[in-house]
């Protein structure tokens, strides 16, 4: 049975460097076990930051979750920048 939907969520707008970025980092970390990810855009408080940044959380099914930051904008991001940052998860 699929669950209630909930009528207050706020539905994401679509974002097509966003879809980009997530369709790059399942690809580098595959599915097993079953992945989720979430990915903003935050204008970084830190002087030293270039601006906007962008911060992907990565969740498994029984594991710690696991944050990555990329320094720059969603829409300045290449697949190669995606690719960098999640070897190290």
């Amino acid at each position: 049975m699929a669950p209630f939907p909930n009528p207050f969520r706020k539905k994401p707008e679509a974002n097509p460097a966003r879809d980009a970025i997530r369709g790059w980092a399942e690809a580098a970390l595959g599915n097993d076990p079953p992945l989720t990810l979430t990915i903003s855009e935050i204008d970084c408080g830190d002087p030293a930051c270039p601006g906007l940044e962008t911060i992907m959380l990565v969740m498994r099914e029984g594991e710690a979750t696991q944050a990555v930051k990329i320094r720059k904008a969603m829409e300045e991001i290449t697949e190669s920048d995606v690719r960098e940052a999640m070897k190290y998860l």
